[in-house]
C-alpha cells in the first residue's frame, strides 16, 4: 500500500506526451498548446483614445477649443491638431497627430459659439499607446497552456488561426461485475444499474474528452481477458470499475499481469479509493477503480484526471483552499488519509454533508468539494482551517 502522494507521483511519470496537431483556433477549447504563439503586430497598433471624447493638447485646457474633426473608430484621423484645436473621437479610434491627451465628453461642455470648452481639473491621458500591452514577435501564449475563451481571443487578436496542439488521449471505459445490468434495465434483485460507466464518462466530457464504452465484463477470467483486450484496441488508457479487491471474485489485477501489464501499485492508502490498481503496457494505461462509485469519482478526480492532462501536456494544478470548518469533526478509524464530501457554505466555512460511505454517490450531488483529511488526524475542531479540494 502506497500514500496517495506517492502514487500521485508514479502516475505522472508514467504518463506520456501525445503527438501534436493543428486544428482551427475556434476549435482549441480545451485543448493544450504544444507550442508558443507570438504576436505578428503591436498591440495597440496605434495611439488610440480610451475613452469617448476629444483629442487635444493638454496646454490648450484653459481655452476654448475649435472642433475640426470627428473621428469614429476605424478611421485614420485627417488633420493634425494646431493651437487651441480639438478633434471629437470616439473609444478605440486613432489619435490625430499634435494630440497628447484626450478630455471625456462628461468633462467638457459646448459653448454657443461652437467651441469646447474643459470645466473640470486636469485628468490624466485617457490614451492607450501603441505597443503598450504587446510588441511585435512577443511571445503571448506559452507550450503547455489549457486553452479557454481568453486564450481564443489572443489567438484571434494576432492572426494564429492553427494552432499546434497535443493530441487528446482515446479513454475506453469498461465496468465489471456479475451485478450490473445497463441503465436502461430495471433490475432484479440483487443486481444493481451501472452508474459509474455514466459517471465517468461525464467527467470525461467536462474535460472535452470522448469514452469508448466497452459495456459490462462478467466476473471471469477470460471474459475480463477478452474485454480488456478489445477495450485496449481503442484507447490509450483504459478505466476498469470493479473487480480489483481482494475478494473471491476480483480477477482483475491476475488478468492484467496475465496481459503483460507491468502493475506499478494495487491498494492506496486512501478512503474511499484504497483498492485502486495502476498498471502500464508499453503505451498503455490502466487504472482499475474500485467499484464504487464515490472512490471511482474521487480517484477520477485526484489521480486520472491529472494523468490526462500531463498526456495532453499540461501540468493540471487545480484549485487548492484552506478553509475553516464549520462544525466539529470526529472519525474513529485514522490509518488512512480521508476524502470526504463538504459544502462550501455562504460565510467561507466548509460542512460535511451526509455521507454514508464509498457506495453513498447522492452525497456528491450536495457538494462543493472533497475535503482532506491527513493520516493520524481524529479530531478537528470548528474554526479549524482544513485543505478543501473543489468539483
Amino acid at each position: 500500500m502506497i500514500s496517495l502522494e506517492e502514487a500521485y507521483e508514479q502516475v505522472l511519470g508514467a504518463a506520456f506526451l501525445l503527438e501534436t496537431e493543428r486544428i482551427p483556433y475556434g476549435d482549441s477549447l480545451n485543448r493544450v498548446l504544444a507550442g508558443e504563439v507570438f504576436s505578428d503586430m503591436e498591440m495597440p497598433p496605434f495611439d488610440k483614445a480610451a475613452v469617448d471624447g476629444y483629442a487635444c493638447r493638454r496646454e490648450d485646457l484653459d481655452d476654448e477649443m475649435n472642433v475640426i474633426e470627428v473621428v469614429p473608430a476605424g478611421k485614420q484621423p485627417e488633420k493634425s491638431l494646431g493651437r487651441g484645436e480639438c478633434t471629437r473621437i470616439m473609444t478605440g479610434a486613432m489619435l490625430p497627430a499634435g494630440a497628447d491627451m484626450v478630455v471625456m465628453v462628461e468633462d467638457t461642455e459646448m459653448t454657443a459659439r461652437g467651441t469646447v470648452r474643459f470645466v473640470r481639473s486636469a485628468s490624466g491621458n485617457n490614451i492607450c499607446y501603441r505597443a503598450e500591452d504587446l510588441k511585435k514577435g512577443e511571445c503571448v501564449l506559452r507550450k503547455g497552456t489549457l486553452v479557454r475563451p481568453q486564450e481564443i481571443a489572443i489567438m484571434a487578436s494576432v492572426g494564429c488561426t492553427e494552432p499546434l496542439v497535443f493530441r487528446r488521449p482515446v479513454v475506453s471505459l469498461l465496468s465489471t461485475g456479475d451485478e450490473l445490468v445497463e441503465p436502461d434495465q430495471t433490475p432484479v434483485i440483487p443486481r444493481i444499474r451501472n452508474s459509474n460507466a455514466a459517471q465517468l464518462a461525464a467527467q470525461l466530457r467536462k474535460m472535452d474528452l470522448t469514452a469508448h464504452y466497452g459495456g459490462i465484463a462478467e466476473d471471469h477470467p477470460q471474459s475480463l481477458h477478452d474485454h480488456i483486450e478489445e477495450a485496449l484496441r481503442h484507447g490509450d488508457v483504459l478505466l476498469l470499475t470493479g473487480g480489483v479487491s481482494m475478494g473471491e471474485y476480483d480477477y482483475v489485477p491476475a488478468v492484467l499481469e496475465d496481459l503483460g501489464f507491468h502493475i506499478l501499485f494495487r491498494k492506496i492508502a486512501v478512503q474511499p479509493g484504497h483498492p485502486t490498481v495502476f498498471g502500464r503496457r508499453d503505451r498503455k494505461l490502466l487504472f482499475g477503480l474500485p467499484g464504487n462509485p464515490v472512490s471511482s469519482f474521487v480517484i477520477f478526480e485526484l489521480l486520472v484526471k491529472p494523468m490526462l492532462y500531463k498526456m495532453m501536456g499540461h501540468d493540471f494544478n487545480p484549485l487548492a483552499l484552506r478553509l475553516p470548518l464549520g462544525v466539529d469533526f470526529s472519525r474513529r478509524k485514522s490509518e488512512r488519509k480521508t476524502l470526504l464530501p463538504v459544502r462550501i457554505m455562504a460565510d467561507g466555512t466548509v460542512v460535511p454533508v451526509d455521507y454514508h460511505g464509498s457506495a453513498h454517490i447522492h452525497s456528491y450531488t450536495g457538494a462543493d468539494g472533497i475535503m482532506i483529511i491527513d493520516i493520524g488526524v481524529t479530531s478537528l475542531r470548528k474554526g479549524e482551517l482544513v485543505d478543501v479540494r473543489p468539483v
